[in-house]
């Protein structure tokens, strides 16, 4: 990327900065002949106190922040609507920190129930729950996908195995109450299976890029679909509303139609409407369109250098860039005949940079569990996107895919424990330190092979030193007897014949039916001082008593080489 790019991109975000509160909610765009194209407080006025409201969109794509801002002007004015139960699948706040995300309506009275699947970047609502004034919910995103499709035929429930032996298992944590033992049980033991449970929805809410005068809606260079399609079905079938928020207007044609004029209800134009967080529809960047004008490494590049001087993307030590060669090497030996591959968010994301320098992701298929299939993931601040996709399909379809051919997924660990048990969900006590699972749960229970990323632990020092690591300060280990939320159960996975890797910085752990055994050691590393004798975890050792080294190539990146072991073959 040259350096007139560099000076695009920073004027572009520093131009976003300066103007991201900037809305009018009174504006209204009418068209004299269609009375569905209304202001952003008309629209909301269709919302009746006490509305199930659902919401389509992941983290800073496809926004409908007008419609957030007048939901909380009004309430703030009139104190309607109020009462609403709102819920999306994945997590579309902002920790607080940016305008214009679902955090604008976490106001006492205006939500008074929240369901999804990811709670942490929803501050505004986590300290509701924590002063015990708003209802949350957790369900896991893939099931919580299908439920949507569900309701669109009329169901409002679902059997599932997803789930078994996790905190959602009422038999082993909390279930889909999360901080509140009292409040309505979503999620049921069913014989050897789950039923989970939503509510009908009143209201869907979507942000499209253009629509035309006849109140057809296109998805044409949208950065992805989610479930647009699927709460657009379920509102309808509930005899509810549907609200469009729209970048453009468009003749007739302008491709194919995504949601036919007949089931909008209310469609509010706005011309900052957006794209993904801070690219406006009307000037959207093909590069996370299946229309990419320039290639992958380039589109890459620019989402990474974004990440960065937003100050998204944490700085990565050599004990990182360790752990991430180690898994990628672990991806490498047992990833060939993949084709499905998903990769988490976090330290997995370098993982994926590893895989994709060297070659290995041109062989095989990517995908978000947002429905964007191909190209590469993109890092950073754009999750939930993707740099150059090949396709689009709703989250419905993907969950669906990767219950069917998910062959291997990279997924980070908060902490991890002797039966193999990994925390993804919960950092500590109370609701403020709520992370929730996301599409984890789901993506884990779909996939043949497992390789969690993970440093030993969170505030330790490690140094590299001729082609050796060294403890420095050792900190308190991620490896635990028990973690404190199973959101992934080590003995479900084993009796469904998964293989289960850990990398860390000590060396690579493999899931076996006696426990957590060492397989890999990392060079410099005194397995009984740095390892066993560091941790509460039971380690197992091998049969052999012998624990091979790491390459030194992965501790230093010297001559580090990654190669599938034989050529993977394509999907029958």
């Amino acid at each position: 990327m040259n350096f007139l790019m560099k000076l695009r991109l920073l004027a572009h975000f520093l131009r976003w900065r300066a103007t991201w509160e900037k809305r009018n909610t009174r504006r209204a765009f009418t068209i004299p002949d269609n009375p569905k194209f209304m202001g952003p407080r008309d629209a909301i006025g269709l919302i009746d106190d006490g509305d199930v409201v659902a919401v389509s969109g992941m983290a800073g794509n496809a926004r409908i922040s007008l419609l957030y801002w007048a939901m909380k002007e009004l309430f703030q004015e009139t104190g309607h609507p109020r009462g609403l139960t709102v819920m999306c699948t994945g997590g579309q706040g902002s920790r607080g920190r940016v305008p214009g995300t679902m955090d604008e309506i976490g106001i006492e009275g205006l939500c008074t129930r929240h369901i999804s699947a990811h709670q942490e970047t929803f501050r505004p609502f986590l300290r509701l729950a924590d002063a015990g004034k708003i209802e949350m919910q957790c369900i896991p995103q893939g099931v919580f996908t299908q439920l949507l499709d569900a309701l669109g035929r009329g169901e409002d429930s679902l059997v599932s195995p997803i789930g078994l032996g996790t905190f959602l298992d009422p038999r082993v944590g909390s279930g889909s109450s999360i901080f509140d033992p009292n409040a309505e049980a979503l999620i049921e033991v069913e014989g050897e299976q789950l039923r989970y449970h939503i509510p009908r929805i009143d209201v869907a809410m979507f942000n499209a890029p253009a629509v035309d005068r006849r109140g057809n809606v296109y998805l044409k260079n949208a950065s992805l679909v989610a479930e647009t399609h699927e709460i657009t079905r379920a509102a309808k079938a509930n005899g509810g509303r549907v609200i469009v928020n729209t970048g453009l207007l468009v003749d007739e044609g302008y491709d194919e139609i995504a949601v036919h004029a007949d089931r909008i209800d209310a469609i509010v134009y706005d011309a900052n409407c957006e794209q993904s967080f801070s690219i406006p529809h009307r000037k959207h960047w093909p590069l996370l369109t299946t229309n990419s004008d320039i290639p992958v490494r380039e589109a890459i590049r620019r989402l990474s250098f974004v990440s960065r001087i937003l100050g998204v993307t944490p700085r990565r030590t050599p004990g990182d860039e360790a752990i991430a060669r180690l898994a990628a090497a672990t991806f490498a030996e047992h990833g060939a005949g993949s084709h499905y591959v998903n990769i988490g968010v976090g330290l997995p994301e370098e993982v994926c940079r590893m895989l994709f320098q060297a070659g290995l992701l041109d062989q095989i298929t990517a995908f978000t569990e947002t429905g964007v299939i191909g190209g590469l993931p993109a890092p950073g601040a754009f999750f939930g996107v993707a740099a150059c996709p090949e396709r689009m399909v709703s989250s419905a379809e993907i969950f669906r895919l990767i219950q069917r051919k998910l062959d291997i997924t990279v997924l980070g660990a908060i902490e991890a424990d002797s039966q193999g048990n990994v925390n993804v969900s919960k950092r500590g006590e109370g609701p403020l330190k709520y992370v929730g699972p996301g599409g984890f749960i789901d993506i884990a229970t779909g996939a043949r092979t497992i390789i969690f990323v993970a440093g030993w632990t969170p505030n330790g020092k490690v140094q590299i030193e001729d082609g050796k690591i060294r403890i420095t300060a050792p900190g308190k280990p991620k490896f635990v007897d028990r973690v404190a939320e199973i959101t992934f159960s080590g003995q479900q996975a084993l009796k469904s014949g998964k293989k289960v890797f850990f990398a860390t910085t000590v060396g690579l752990f493999q899931l076996t039916p006696r426990g957590m055994e060492l397989r890999r050691v990392m060079p410099g590393i005194d397995i009984q001082r740095d390892i066993v004798q560091a941790c509460s975890m039971d380690v197992v050792l091998p049969e052999s008593g012998a624990v091979p080294a790491v390459d030194e190539a992965v501790v230093t990146g010297k001559g580090f080489h990654l190669t599938f072991l034989e050529p993977p073959e394509a999907p029958a």
